[in-house]
C-alpha cells in the first residue's frame, strides 16, 4: 500500500462515527487497497455483472453480512478512477482532505438555498467563489453559483446572456423574441449545443466557427457568418485536444460588438493556480462569465462546478429568482442577502464547494499550483517519450496535459498514411487492456484523423515509471495486431 494511501485511511477512519468506523473497518479498507494498487478494473460484461451482483430488490431485508459483502462487490467490480494508471477521463486521483469533505457533507445533508439550514456550507461557498473570481482576474468582484456539472455551468451561461440580451424572456418567453444566433468553435464541448436545445434557441441557430490545426477557435471567422450572436462561447482547454481558444482576440471582438463572452474553462481552468502556466488563459479577465470545475485538474472529487458572472448587479438573481415565500422570507431575524438559492435553477443543491474549500484550507495555494505543475510537467515528459520510441507517434505537441498519440504495430510501419491508418488499433488495444485491468486511456477519432490515444494526467501520485508503463503496456497489447 503506497505511503499516501496509508495516510488517507488513517485520516478518513478519524472522522467517522463510531458506527461508521465499524462498518468502514468490517469491509476492509486492507483488501480494498490492494485491488486499488493491481487493477484499474475487473472487467465484466453488462450480463456477467448482473449475476454478480444480485440487483433485485424484494420484499424483506437482508442481514448485516451480506449487505456487507454488497459493499465489497460494489467496491470490486467498480473503476478505479484513483488509481494511478487511470487515465480515461478529465478527472482522476483521490484527495484525501476532499473526502473528508464529502464524508462530512453526506453525514451532515445539508441543501443549500437558505442560511437557515446550511450556514457554514453557504459561508464555504461564497468564500471559494470569491477566491476563484479573484483568480480570473475580476477585479471588481462578480458573482456564481456552484452547479450539478460543467454542462449545467454551460447552459447557465447561456441562460444568463440570453436574458442579459432580452430581459423579457423571463416573463413572455420564447414566442416574444427574435431568432437569436451563438457562436462556438467546433472543438466546444457537446454541452453548447444542448443547452441551445434545451433552452429553445434551437441547434440551428448554434454557429460552429472553424478551428486551426491545433483546435483553437478563429475569431476572423467571426464575420463571415453572416450573423450577429447574442453570445460568444470560447472554450478554454478542449475535451480531446487540450486546446485553448485566443481569448484576448475573441474578446476584442466581443466588446467591439457588445457581445456576451462566455469561456468554458471546466478542464483548463485548473492552469489559473499556476504562474508558469496561467498564460494559458491570458484575457479570461475580460469574459462576462467563467464556468470552471475543480474537480478535474485540481481533484476536488465529482461533482465541483463553478459558474461565475462579472456581475455586481444581482444578474443572477434577477434572471432565475421565483420567489418562493416558503424559502425566501424577507423578514427573517438575519441577512436574507445570504439565502442565495434563489440565484440557482435548483431547489435543492449540494454543498460542493466544502470539498474544495477543505481541501485548499489543507494544501493551500501553492498545493494546487504544484499539483497543476507537475501534471503539465509529466504530460511533457510523456510525449518527448513517445518522439523516442518506435512506432508511437503524437497527433500534435501537447499545450495541455491532453497527450494524443497514435501506436502503430510493426506490421503497419511500412504503409502509408491515410484517414484510415491504424483505424482499428487503438479500439482492439482498449479491449484488450479493459479485460486486464492494467489501465485505462481513452481513444477516439477527430475529424479526418484515425482512432488515437488520448492521455490525460491530471494525479499528482502519477510518476515517470505510470508513463514508461502506459507506453509499455500498449505496445505489449498491440505488436501482434
Amino acid at each position: 500500500m503506497r505511503c499516501e494511501e496509508a495516510t488517507f485511511h488513517s485520516r478518513s477512519r478519524s472522522v467517522l462515527s463510531p458506527s461508521s468506523a465499524q462498518l468502514m473497518s468490517a469491509i476492509d479498507f486492507k483488501k480494498c487497497c490492494i485491488i486499488f494498487n493491481t487493477v484499474v478494473c475487473e472487467w465484466r460484461s453488462p450480463e456477467q455483472l448482473k449475476d454478480l451482483l444480485d440487483l433485485e430488490l424484494r420484499e424483506g431485508g437482508e442481514a448485516h453480512p451480506q449487505i456487507l459483502q454488497r459493499c465489497r462487490d460494489a467496491i470490486r467490480y467498480s473503476v478505479k478512477t484513483g488509481h494511478p494508471r487511470f487515465f480515461n477521463q478529465l478527472y482522476a486521483g483521490m484527495d484525501p482532505y476532499s473526502l473528508v469533505g464529502r464524508f462530512i457533507t453526506e453525514a451532515i445533508n445539508p441543501s443549500l438555498y437558505t442560511y437557515e439550514v446550511a450556514p457554514v456550507f453557504l459561508l464555504t461557498e461564497e468564500a471559494v467563489l470569491q477566491k476563484m473570481i479573484e483568480i480570473i482576474g475580476w477585479q471588481e468582484g462578480g458573482d456564481g453559483i456552484f452547479s450539478p456539472g460543467g454542462s449545467v455551468s454551460n447552459m447557465y451561461a447561456v441562460n444568463v446572456a440570453r436574458y442579459h440580451h432580452c430581459p423579457d424572456v423571463k416573463v413572455l418567453g420564447l414566442s416574444a423574441l427574435p431568432r437569436l444566433v451563438m457562436f462556438t468553435s467546433q472543438e466546444c464541448h457537446y454541452s453548447v449545443a444542448k443547452a441551445a436545445a434545451f433552452l429553445g434557441i434551437g441547434t440551428n441557430n448554434v454557429y460552429v466557427i472553424p478551428s486551426d490545426k491545433r483546435g483553437k477557435m478563429i475569431p476572423a471567422e467571426f464575420e463571415k457568418q453572416g450573423a450577429l450572436p447574442f453570445m460568444v462561447n470560447a472554450t478554454a482547454g478542449t475535451t480531446v485536444l487540450g486546446a485553448f481558444d485566443p481569448l484576448e482576440e475573441i474578446a476584442d471582438i466581443c466588446e467591439r460588438h457588445n457581445l456576451w463572452m462566455h469561456v468554458d474553462a471546466c478542464w483548463g481552468g485548473g492552469a489559473l493556480m499556476s504562474k508558469k502556466h496561467r498564460y494559458l488563459l491570458q484575457g479570461i479577465h475580460r469574459a462576462n462569465s467563467v464556468a470552471w470545475n475543480p474537480h478535474k485538474m485540481l481533484m476536488a472529487g465529482l461533482q465541483c462546478c463553478a459558474f461565475m458572472v462579472r456581475d455586481k448587479t444581482n444578474l443572477l438573481q434577477r434572471c432565475h429568482s421565483a420567489q418562493a415565500s416558503y424559502l425566501f422570507q424577507q423578514d427573517k431575524f438575519y441577512d436574507v442577502s445570504y439565502d442565495t438559492g434563489d440565484k440557482s435553477i435548483q431547489c435543492s443543491r449540494k454543498p460542493d464547494a466544502f470539498k474544495f474549500w477543505l481541501m485548499w484550507k489543507a494544501i493551500g495555494t501553492k498545493g494546487l499550483e504544484e499539483r497543476v505543475d507537475r501534471a503539465l510537467a509529466m504530460a511533457r515528459y510523456l510525449a518527448e517519450e513517445i518522439k523516442k520510441r518506435d512506432g508511437f507517434r503524437l497527433v500534435m505537441e501537447p499545450e495541455y496535459t491532453n497527450v494524443c498519440f497514435w501506436y502503430i504495430p510493426p506490421s503497419l510501419r511500412d504503409m502509408a498514411d491515410g484517414p484510415e491508418f491504424w483505424r482499428n488499433v487503438a479500439p482492439v488495444v482498449k479491449e484488450r487492456m479493459m479485460k486486464k485491468g492494467s489501465m485505462m486511456v481513452g481513444y477516439q477519432p477527430h475529424g479526418d484523423k484515425a482512432n488515437f490515444f488520448r492521455q490525460i494526467i491530471i494525479s499528482p501520485q502519477v510518476s515517470r515509471e505510470d508513463m514508461d508503463f502506459l507506453l509499455d503496456q500498449i505496445h505489449s497489447l498491440g505488436m501482434d495486431l
